[in-house]
């Protein structure tokens, strides 16, 4: 098998073995907290595993202590210079549908917090295996916002209509075990046993041929698509821009966020 050269990123890292490759969410310091410029990345390595057709299976997971905090709120709050507000609200879905239709099959290994954003980077891998230590929250509604990026076709088809307003509405944090119950999870594994059970599980996959991976994915995709259509997900963009400039709702948001500063 050729040698790969893998692209450099600033908010992530890829590592390829043969068939398989890593891609760390990394910002540790910041618990791995969404950028803008980390969705254009991970979109961009989305497409960039597009190119390469020995790489069968790409394992997408967190540096540090954490899958990922969720949407960096401090960035978020400056002024993007490059993009226009709905351009900006729109990096997410463009992410979430780069990583769903990668040609590689994915599989998402989530440790720590899994919050917001990070639940639909997992939602749009194909398979999804958590550490029993796992912790899952969407905050956006207690900070004011809608859950945008596609997060919520991708939730109805994975744990049902109901469960979804309840979790998106009540911002409710669940656990590792909850989130296996109600089938958002293929696997939970002890906590020192995640990335070697990912990885295992990726090199089963990867002995199997490119065209019957490929073609069952695509067949499954278009089938959870006739199920829960993210076609219209590019609304979300406005409907957040919307949320952005509501009076009530950025009132919400900074008591929320007031809340969560004060000690105890």
């Amino acid at each position: 098998m050729r040698s790969v050269t893998t692209p450099a990123y600033s908010t992530l890292a890829i590592a390829v073995d043969g068939a398989i490759a890593r891609v760390t969410l990394n910002r540790p310091e910041r618990l791995n907290a969404l950028s803008r410029l980390s969705l254009i990345e991970l979109a961009q390595a989305a497409r960039w595993l597009d190119t390469q057709q020995d790489i069968k299976v790409a394992i997408v997971h967190g540096a540090g202590r954490a899958f990922t905090a969720g949407f960096d709120l401090d960035d978020f709050g400056n002024a993007d210079t490059e993009r226009s507000p709905i351009e900006a609200n729109d990096l997410g879905r463009q992410m979430a549908e780069a990583l769903t239709n990668t040609r590689a099959l994915t599989i998402a290994a989530v440790h720590g917090w899994c919050v917001g954003g990070g639940l639909v980077i997992a939602a749009s891998c194909d398979l999804r295996i958590a550490a029993a230590d796992a912790r899952f929250s969407i905050p956006e509604v207690d900070l004011g916002i809608p859950l945008a990026w596609g997060g919520i076709p991708r939730l109805v088809r994975e744990i049902g209509p109901a469960l979804t307003k309840e979790l998106v509405l009540t911002c409710r944090p669940f656990d590792a075990a909850e989130a296996l119950a109600v089938r958002f999870l293929n696997r939970v594994v002890p906590a020192d046993e995640l990335m070697a059970t990912a990885e295992q599980l990726a090199r089963d996959l990867a002995g199997k041929s490119s065209l019957t991976l490929v073609q069952t994915k695509r067949h499954v995709n278009a089938v959870a698509e006739a199920m829960g259509s993210t076609a219209g997900s590019g609304t979300d963009a406005l409907v957040l821009a919307a949320a952005l400039a509501d009076p009530e709702s950025r009132a919400v948001g900074r008591s929320y966020q007031q809340r969560r500063r004060k000690p105890g």
